[in-house]
């Protein structure tokens, strides 16, 4: 058959919970085009029972998550650079189609988010000697200091970085232990889609991440208003919308990271990982060493 004969193969992108890839339970898709209104596929259009269903994923992944070392975790995370690499050419070209960048600007993009990936693997296991740490008390205690993961993490990431601004969100979330109900910008799904493919192919746990497409607000509400999620990044909501988030997220005390104008290009400080922390502290008491009765 000659080549000009065949029909294209055209790629049926889906949702990603529980480390499966599940059409919406609605059946409803939306159409994604690129920077010049060309159509480019049809992406799930979520429902609120889908982002239900993300967040008993996330529940359900976060026990093992959360315990796993800090340097096991890092290794998980570098593995998902190494798989970003050698898909390095699809994502520029979605990441061109999607954000109206040349290649050159666009494997640019990509390069920077591979290393994102790679920074925030280095830091899994720094993080806690940073924030944490023994504190000077006037008596013969021990007080100890160590920072432990929030918990299921709903992240919107930003709408116009379909790529480097949505690992630059996810990334800090997961690197601290924490489980993710990502909501992929509404514009261009398309990269974090494949994103959820790379995940699933890597050593990354199902139901650590779940992707979720269609319209921010429809998907984000049921989440900012969900009882068993801990803590909301609204990167990716307008004003009027993250207010009304935040409002919503006050009924089970999440924590709440606001929208701010971020450079995603440039090198990310600690902030995103810190959000999403908490801080146990323990205290033990010293004892004494010898008949001398001094301490340690």
């Amino acid at each position: 058959m000659n080549a000009v004969d065949r029909l294209n193969v055209l790629k049926t992108y889906k949702l990603y919970v529980g480390g499966k890839f599940p059409r919406s339970e609605s059946g409803r898709v939306y159409e994604v085009t690129d920077a010049k209104g060309k159509w480019l596929a049809n992406a799930p259009l979520s429902s609120r029972k889908d982002a239900r269903d993300a967040v008993v994923a996330a529940r359900k992944a976060f026990g093992a998550w959360s315990g796993a070392t800090a340097y096991n975790r890092g290794q998980v995370l570098y593995r998902v650079a190494e798989m970003l690499e050698g898909r390095r050419d699809q994502f520029v070209r979605e990441v061109a189609e999607a954000e109206g960048l040349s290649k050159s600007k666009s494997a640019a993009v990509v390069d920077a988010t591979i290393d994102r990936w790679v920074w925030y693997a280095g830091w899994t296991d720094k993080i806690a000697q940073v924030i944490g740490g023994g504190n000077p008390v006037a008596g013969p205690f021990f007080n100890l200091s160590s920072p432990e993961p929030t918990g299921v993490v709903a992240v919107l990431a930003p709408q116009e970085s379909s790529f480097l601004g949505l690992v630059s969100v996810l990334a800090p979330v997961i690197a601290t232990g924490n489980t993710a109900v990502v909501v992929a910008s509404e514009q261009a799904p398309l990269p974090a889609l494949s994103l959820a493919e790379v995940l699933a192919t890597s050593d990354v746990p199902g139901g650590v991440v779940n992707v979720l497409s269609g319209r921010t607000a429809e998907i984000a509400t049921p989440l900012a208003a969900h009882q068993d999620v801990n803590a909301i990044d609204l990167a990716g909501a307008d004003e009027s919308l993250a207010k009304e988030l935040e409002i919503a997220a006050a009924d089970n005390l999440k924590r709440v990271l606001r929208p701010q104008p971020v450079d995603y290009a440039e090198t990310p400080g600690i902030d995103r990982m810190t959000a999403f922390l908490e801080t146990k502290t323990v205290w033990h008491p010293t004892g004494s060493l010898g008949a001398s009765g001094s301490s340690y």
